[in-house]
């Protein structure tokens, strides 16, 4: 079922500048449509954000494989991704081979996808908590990808990050987000990249925005 519809996403992420096969194969693979609501599954392999309740919503896919491709990961490496949303982009990370752990802050959202991934037999570890200070337990983690818009980079979250590795984050105010890729040099030194622009839902916590 979509075959041919995740085929034609493949050619036009490709066409936008996606290089990393992994991540191609991934989106080609993938069944996007299980992750949406059903009433809006014909719009699942269209190049953009969809709603999943809660105000939150599906990443763009090639947000998803730009974020993925930009923190150039091998496999067995261990992922940390702030707001699992609807378990999409933990899935192509899962797909290219990596280890997964999630944090999702909304109840009702993570009891969804960590259902959804039990019947899909994905293995990743999720938990409901406050994204922002990043999961101690499993630190230090080969890369980060947060997908929701931050006021800032949280220091919890650099703390948890390998020295050498990269963290992915829009950063920016409510509306728009420049990409942050940060890589991290040392404890005290951190090199930034900067790409505009992209639309986040707003990344809440004690290290983000405030709850309205």
């Amino acid at each position: 079922m979509y075959e041919e519809e995740r085929k034609q996403l493949v050619e036009l992420l490709k066409k936008k500048g996606i290089k990393d096969e992994r991540v191609l194969d991934a989106i080609n693979s993938i069944q996007r449509h299980l992750f949406i609501p059903d009433v809006i599954g014909f719009h699942a392999y269209k190049d953009t954000a969809l709603p999943i309740g809660y105000n939150q919503t599906i990443s763009q896919p090639y947000t998803v494989a730009f974020m993925t491709e930009a923190l150039e990961l091998k496999r067995g490496y261990k992922v940390l991704e702030i707001g699992t949303g609807s378990g999409y982009q933990a899935a192509v990370l899962i797909h290219i081979g990596m280890k997964v752990y999630s944090i999702e802050r909304n109840f009702e959202i993570y009891s969804r996808t960590q259902k959804l991934f039990d019947r899909m037999g994905l293995r990743a570890a999720i938990r409901c908590a406050d994204g922002t200070l990043g999961w101690e337990e499993f630190a230090p983690y080969d890369g980060i990808i947060v997908t929701a818009g931050s006021p800032i980079v949280p220091d919890n979250l650099l703390k948890q990050l390998k020295i050498g590795r990269k963290l992915v984050i829009p950063v920016g105010d409510k509306q728009t987000q420049s990409m942050k890729i940060v890589t991290k040099i040392s404890e005290d030194e951190n090199d930034i990249k900067s790409i505009s622009s992209f639309a986040f839902v707003p990344l809440v916590g004690k290290q983000g925005w405030k709850e309205e």
